[in-house]
This record gives structure tokens, C-alpha cells and sequence, in this order.
């Protein structure tokens, strides 16, 4: 028996492995770098930039766009010229990654975590509202409020706005894992007076690393900016009166993107081929579940995820679906672990009713590459018919 398991397994581990979400580039990449190259724009700064923020702002309803080295510098940028300082509070989803949160410890204020709603799995209006009210009940009105569209999918973003705009409280919305997803025909990243962008290496487009901040604020852009270079002054010599980070996009790296933005369109659409394939072969099955699509609302699909109700099943639950399919040498991935469950946040206040733990301990993210092949979809399908004996 034991050299029977352990053929198969060495059978497995020849079969090249599945990624979760991997760069995929279009062709055009290569010539963008070439004219970076050819024209020794080897810097942050270059034409490319410019170009980059341009396609960028017209995607995001010509707003204006710098382009930064990650979204959590971009983050950290907005909550800097937002004027968040130490002991300010930040509003902030709790499930979501923890680039969303950390740039609000860099300034020493305080985030308090909220909890999720359960259709978009995004932060909950009603226990962001009774957030907003505790806090300003006791003399510390939050500074700024984070939001996510976690896994491509918009969060209830026309209900936060009028949150917003009640209690004079700004949005930074965090697109990082959304580009190219909207609520009829406004683009995510356009809805918060900060909008954030990711092109980190596992994103729907890469630079291989890179993200932007989105403002309709141009002076505000331009402070970003100015920010992102270190903050120096105007003048022939090195002057600076505030302090900056050394946080603008490569000229390669804006290249990179430039060329990314010509596929964009084709990417989300094999993302959402990707979700496809999944819903089809697992929806009917009593226990399984996905991340809902309201209407009006479009998702690029990023990530396509499952909650697995194992109270349906006999020995089965995401963790054991996870190893089975790292067992045949595909990558799946839990979902977000929330900050308020995480040792470095454990002090921070937390508002809601735990729906985002449930969510955590159900799901599982599933492979979303837009180069997944027909082949290695063959390969998913194989192994979860089998797990879930659906032959």
C-alpha cells in the first residue's frame, strides 16, 4: 500500500504545478521595456510613467493618477495627506489583506477592524455606521475609513458613501485587487476620495511590482507626488521641509504596464471564464457556495473562491480540500485570515458580528490564473470530481 501511495505521489509531483494566480503577459510588454531600454529610461522617472498614469486616469473617468511602487504605499500616501497622525482613529475591513492596515500603524494611529456583510464579503454598512457613532460618541471622530472590494468583487460602496457623506468622514478605497471591476459604469478605484491600485506579481495586470493612488483632486495628486520623491523642494540644491518616501514607479516597471493595459479587457474576461468553469461543476452541490455578484455590480473575478459548509458533508471541509489538491500539485490558498484575528492587531477594537471568521474557516481560494490552460483546468476538474464523488 505504502508503494502504491507513494508512485502515485511521485506521479503527481511530475505534473507541472498549478499556481494560484500567476503573471501573464501579452506580447506587448517586451517592446514597451525595448523603448525604455533604447532610450536609457532606467529611473523613476520616464515617459513611460506619464503614459502609465494617463491609460490609468482614462480607465478611472480621467481622474487623476500617480503611479507608486505598491498599493500599500499608495495607502500609506493617502492617509498622509488625508492628515492622519498618531492616536487618529481609521476605519478599516477586517478581511482583507494586511497591506490595507499596516500603513495606518506606520503613522501611529489606531485602526479598529469591522466586520463583513455576507454577499459581497466586503466591510458591513451597519456595523461600519455603529462604528462611526461609538467613536464619535466619545470624543475621537475617525479620521478616514479604508474599504476593500476583496477578491475583485465591489463592496456595497453607494451605502458607505452616503456613511461618508452624514458624518463628513473620507473613503480610501482600496482597488487593489479590483481593477477593472465596477458598479454599472463607474470603474472601482473612481468611488473614494482616494482610490488604490495594486500591480503586485499575482494581480489581474503586473508590473511586477507597483501600485497607484487615484484622486479627482489634482493638487492632491501632485502632493502624492511630490511626497513619493521624498518631498523635495523646488530649488537647484537638496531642500526638504517635510518628511517623503522614496515610493515612485520605475520607468521599467510603468513599461511593464503600459503594455498590461493593452489586455486588460482579455484577462478579466478569463478570469471570469475562470469562475465559469468553477460555478458550473460545483454550485449544485448542497454546501458549496460563492461569492455573489449583486446586480449591477461587475467583478473582474480575481480570485475565485468557495465556502464550504462542512455541516453537509462527512469529513469535509476547506482545509482537507486544500490538501487534496496540494496533494496533486495544484496551489489553493485560504481566504484572507481577518486583522482582527491576527497577533499583531489582537488589542484593536473590533465591530460586528464575526461574519468574516465564518467566512475564513469556509473558504478557499481556488486556481484564477488568466493563463490557466484547458489542461490544467482538466486537471482542477479531475481532482474535485473525484473529492466531491461527482462521477
Amino acid at each position: 500500500l505504502y508503494l502504491v501511495i507513494q508512485q502515485k505521489f511521485t506521479q503527481r509531483m511530475h505534473d507541472k504545478r498549478i499556481l494560484l494566480s500567476t503573471p501573464h503577459m501579452g506580447g506587448e510588454e517586451i517592446n514597451q521595456i525595448k523603448n525604455a531600454f533604447d532610450s536609457n529610461w532606467i529611473a523613476p522617472v520616464g515617459p513611460h510613467i506619464k503614459n502609465f498614469e494617463s491609460e490609468l486616469s482614462k480607465i478611472h473617468h480621467k481622474k487623476h493618477v500617480a503611479a507608486l511602487q505598491s498599493g500599500t504605499s499608495a495607502i500609506h500616501i493617502a492617509l498622509n495627506l488625508l492628515g492622519v497622525s498618531e492616536s487618529d482613529i481609521v476605519l478599516c475591513q477586517s478581511f482583507t489583506f494586511v497591506g490595507s492596515v499596516n500603513p495606518i500603524k506606520y503613522l501611529n494611529a489606531t485602526p479598529v477592524f469591522i466586520d463583513t456583510e455576507i454577499q459581497t464579503w466586503n466591510i458591513c454598512p451597519e456595523a461600519l455606521e455603529t462604528a462611526i457613532k461609538k467613536y464619535i460618541k466619545t470624543g475621537k471622530k475617525p479620521k478616514a475609513i479604508i474599504v476593500v472590494n476583496l477578491y475583485g468583487m465591489p463592496c456595497k460602496i453607494s451605502d458607505i458613501l452616503q456613511l461618508s457623506k452624514k458624518f463628513n468622514i473620507p473613503i480610501i478605497e482600496d482597488a487593489a485587487e479590483s481593477l477593472g471591476s465596477k458598479i454599472e459604469n463607474t470603474f472601482c478605484g473612481s468611488f473614494g476620495d482616494f482610490g488604490v491600485l495594486s500591480f503586485n506579481g499575482n494581480k489581474i495586470i503586473t508590473t511586477s511590482g507597483g501600485g497607484a493612488i487615484i484622486s479627482s483632486n489634482q493638487r492632491l495628486i501632485e502632493k502624492a507626488k511630490f511626497l513619493a520623491t521624498q518631498a523635495k523642494e523646488n530649488c537647484d540644491h537638496y531642500e526638504h521641509r517635510e518628511m517623503g518616501f522614496n515610493y515612485r514607479i520605475s520607468n521599467i516597471s510603468a513599461a511593464i504596464g503600459v503594455g498590461q493595459l493593452k489586455v486588460l479587457d482579455k484577462w478579466i474576461k478569463l478570469r471570469r471564464d475562470n469562475y465559469n468553469f468553477y460555478f458550473s461543476l460545483l454550485s449544485s452541490i448542497d454546501g458549496i457556495s460563492f461569492q455573489e455578484e449583486p446586480n449591477s455590480f461587475f467583478s473582474n473575478r480575481w480570485l475565485t473562491t468557495i465556502l464550504i459548509d462542512e455541516s453537509k458533508f462527512k469529513n469535509i471541509n476547506s482545509n482537507i480540500l486544500r490538501k487534496k489538491l496540494e496533494f496533486n500539485n495544484i496551489e489553493s490558498r485560504p481566504l484572507w485570515k481577518p486583522m482582527h484575528l491576527q497577533p499583531l492587531y489582537k488589542d484593536c477594537d473590533f465591530i460586528g458580528s464575526n461574519v468574516s471568521d465564518k467566512i475564513y474557516k469556509k473558504g478557499l481560494c481556488l486556481p484564477s490564473g488568466s493563463n490557466l490552460s484547458k489542461k490544467e483546468k482538466e486537471r482542477i476538474e479531475n481532482v474535485l470530481s473525484d473529492f466531491f464523488n461527482l462521477k
